[in-house]
């Protein structure tokens, strides 16, 4: 049976994180059914905000799934009867498996645990046998791994695993075209079942980019500055922190730009605006960085080497922000990247605007982790770091549904031919016999 042209599509997302693509699919009409996150950290943001009641956006949670953390293995090994009940009748599955060992960012390990999921999500698939499937990581996804004797590439795993049964499509996005005030290049799958004949999804998300962005009012590319000048101190005065004893935070007063507006539909006043506590000889020398950075004209880039001889830094990601500019990819250490014109780092809220998540979607758990504990935990910059921009999943989205509602007409229209054929045959022979 054809599905109707009105009828939302369905998702699961898989490895959720704190729910960036999971938010930007149901900002654009579609209908989470669960999700998979096994970090405590992250699902509790999840819960608070796509689980609360009253909140703008819910998932359809099933009953016999709890609402706690779980990792994927455990869900295929616990539920699969429970999965194999839904099998074919979930339109999307969704997801990134963690990304940290594919990424430039870091040290690439092709044997890095956390790589090895994407096998687990590939068994999902099997069991669940979703319409369509989507995968989105890190640019380093798509390059050869030297695993010893031999060399590996996940991507051309990953299509050569969904090819049977499923037609793939692949493309590299810069998700500041979506509106998204970050330069973020990541790699992305999008893979139909071959009897659904869906036309290159990639081609139909650059035709309707336009109309994407002018139903926001957005115009491409958004620059930090048009995304967090309402976050300043300097405008806004700081206070003490409500949830963080020793802590400062911003004391915010309202948005200034359209796309600020945006993100602050609701008028609240948004939370995660602590501030980090930065020494006096720490505020003085990141004042001088700021300085020679917008001097040397290296905003958004790494600091020059004579900088880092000078104040005698090993750093070399650290950036300072270019105000006219989207920001480069936001990471999972906060003093990676510091502000366009105030000494110090970013906040949590100061990120997730740069990433497109609302004012009203608060992140749950420590701010950060260190040591060994970055590998188990998932505290709130990283969360945010890690997430799908929620504009870019809500383009994507409305591109799925566009397509797949285009296929449904087409396939009542030559359902309805069909009848009318035979119609026209059965009264051809009526009249024969008469």
């Amino acid at each position: 049976m054809p599905r109707s042209s009105n009828k939302p599509l369905t998702f699961i997302d898989a490895f959720a994180g704190c729910g960036g693509l999971s938010l930007g699919l149901m900002q654009a009409g579609l209908i989470g059914c669960f999700a998979i996150e096994r970090d405590a950290f992250a699902f509790d943001t999840l819960k608070t905000n796509l689980l609360a009641e009253g909140a703008p956006h819910r998932y359809r949670w099933p009953r016999w799934l709890p609402k706690k953390p779980i990792g994927i293995d455990e869900l295929l090994s616990s539920y699969q009867e429970q999965l194999k009940k839904i099998s074919g009748s979930v339109d999307l599955l969704v997801g990134g498996p963690p990304c940290q060992g594919f990424s430039a960012a870091g040290r690439r390990q092709h044997d890095d645990p956390r790589n090895q999921l994407f096998d687990s999500y590939l068994k999902m698939v099997d069991i669940i046998k979703p319409k369509a499937v989507l995968i989105e990581n890190v640019r380093g996804f798509t390059i050869d791994f030297n695993a010893g004797d031999e060399i590996k590439n996940f991507s051309q795993l990953l299509k050569d695993r969904l090819s049977d049964g499923y037609m793939v499509y692949e493309q590299l996005l810069d998700l500041s075209i979506f509106g998204v005030p970050q330069a973020r290049t990541r790699y992305f799958v999008i893979a139909f079942r071959c009897e659904l004949n869906v036309p290159n999804p990639f081609l139909h998300l650059k035709n309707r980019l336009p109309t994407f962005l002018r139903s926001l009012r957005l115009t491409a590319p958004v620059s930090s500055a048009t995304a967090i000048s309402d976050l300043e101190v300097a405008r806004n005065g700081k206070q003490p922190s409500l949830e963080s004893k020793g802590f400062e935070e911003i004391c915010y007063v309202s948005p200034l730009t359209h796309f600020q507006k945006l993100m602050n539909t609701k008028g609240q006043t948004p939370t995660d605006l602590r501030l980090a506590r930065h020494r006096e000889d720490i505020v003085s020398r990141f004042k001088q960085i700021i300085e020679l950075s917008h001097a040397e004209g290296r905003l958004n880039k790494s600091v020059g080497a004579e900088i880092r001889e000078r104040f005698g830094l090993k750093k070399m990601a650290l950036r300072v922000l270019d105000p006219d500019s989207p920001s480069p990819t936001i990471t999972s250490m906060p003093d990676d990247l510091l502000h366009y014109s105030e000494p110090r780092t970013l906040t949590v809220r100061e990120n997730a605007r740069l990433q497109s998540f609302p004012d009203w979607y608060s992140f749950q758990g420590k701010y950060t982790s260190g040591g060994h504990r970055r590998k188990q935990e998932v505290p709130r910059f990283t969360q945010v770091a890690n997430a799908v921009p929620p504009l870019a999943a809500r383009a994507i989205g409305e591109t799925l549904a566009d397509l797949f509602r285009s296929q449904s007409m087409k396939t009542n229209v030559r359902s309805d031919h069909k009848v009318g054929s035979s119609l026209h045959s059965v009264q051809q022979s009526a009249e024969v016999s008469a």
